[in-house]
């Protein structure tokens, strides 16, 4: 029985790396932004609409440097319904996260429970766009615009999306991206790092290398965020496939909406907003209608991942557990399934099939 994964990265055809790869041997240039590096910040600025980014070693590591650049200190609001290198960062960077609910619909953070948890601690609204699926973005920042604080966001599913014609990493103080493989657009690793203020960007440059400045002297703390020319040269590849990624990632998940349809909840789109297909989460009914439905596929050989469970309020052992209802619900009955390009329309109809028996 042919095994059908959760995910698999998608790889270009393998001439095309090596083309790239021999002029790495020819400008024996490895590291430390070297020309394909920089060759990759261009085209993605061009690509995503965007004034400035930075390539960087992963997304997590963006998230660092965006909190170090922005000098946030006490309380950031975020989300617990994310991938642990959210909150992990603000950890990581000495803040304390304090977790608001997520909408039922979207999944992403409710705009309408953020006030209620501002205090003079707070510093700042760190924010996931969930599966790709952008946030209220005009609701948080006209309340960080009245009480004071900065927005970051956390943008790793989002490569891109846009608001009514406009790039979602022209959104918020700070906007990163994931470039892991498992990711729509990937590097192998790698990330990005969007700020539109000039004085800011610089800021990120010189963590990305050290805090080295131009001169050779110090400008500030730093980090080693580099990547490498070998993951630049994938993203230079990879760059070429986006739309044709896109499309057969579309025909995936309209087959799995047409098939399911009544039987599981989808993730409801924010208005104005494109899809890039990155995943494919449904809802069930019951965490034990999901346990039924993975077991069942995990016998036919078909696996699945439960992102993201269980809800970051009530699972991290250095945090005091919170219970929110909304992203608790959540975590235990979404499942993500298979999604990937190698993925025929027989292999779906396949998931769904049994999805359906199941249920």
């Amino acid at each position: 029985m042919e095994k059908i994964l959760v995910t698999k990265p998608f790889l270009a055809p393998r001439e095309e790396y090596e083309a790239y790869i021999a002029k790495i041997w020819d400008n024996q240039w490895l590291t430390n932004m070297g020309p394909l590096a920089l060759e990759l910040e261009e085209k993605l600025k061009k690509y995503l609409d965007v004034k400035e980014l930075l390539f960087v070693s992963n997304g997590t590591i963006a998230l660092h440097m965006a909190i170090k650049a922005l000098g946030l200190k006490g309380e950031v609001i975020t989300t617990p319904f994310s991938f642990v290198a959210t909150t992990h960062s603000i950890m990581w960077e000495g803040c304390t996260p304090v977790f608001v609910d997520i909408e039922r619909g979207s999944l992403n953070i409710d705009p309408s429970q953020i006030e209620a948890v501002i205090t003079e601690n707070t510093s700042a609204i760190l924010a996931t766009h969930i599966f790709g699926n952008p946030c209220d973005v005009e609701a948080i920042q006209q309340i960080a615009d009245k009480h004071n604080l900065k927005v970051i966001y956390d943008a790793a599913h989002a490569f891109n999306i846009e608001i009514d014609g406009v790039s979602i990493f022209n959104y918020g103080d700070v906007a990163t991206c994931s470039f892991h493989a498992t990711k729509f657009f990937h590097t192998g690793e790698g990330g990005l790092v969007v700020a539109n203020n000039s004085d800011l960007i610089k800021k990120l440059k010189y963590i990305r290398n050290h805090g080295l400045h131009e001169d050779g002297g110090f400008a500030s703390i730093g980090t080693n965020a580099k990547n490498s020319e070998f993951h630049a040269a994938l993203g230079l590849v990879n760059l070429n496939h986006v739309d044709e990624i896109r499309k057969k990632r579309k025909k995936i998940c309209e087959i799995y909406e047409e098939r399911l349809h009544g039987n599981v909840g989808f993730q409801a789109w924010q208005d104005g907003a494109t899809r890039n297909y990155c995943y494919l989460p449904v809802i069930f009914e019951s965490e034990e209608q999901l346990l039924r439905v993975k077991k069942h596929l995990e016998e036919h050989q078909v696996f699945t991942r439960r992102y993201f469970y269980p809800s970051l309020a009530s699972s991290l052992p250095y945090l005091e557990p919170v219970f929110l209802s909304v992203s608790k619900g959540i975590s235990e009955r979404c499942l993500c399934l298979p999604i990937y390009c190698d993925l025929s329309p027989e292999q779906v109809h396949r998931v769904c099939d049994l999805i359906l028996e199941t249920i």
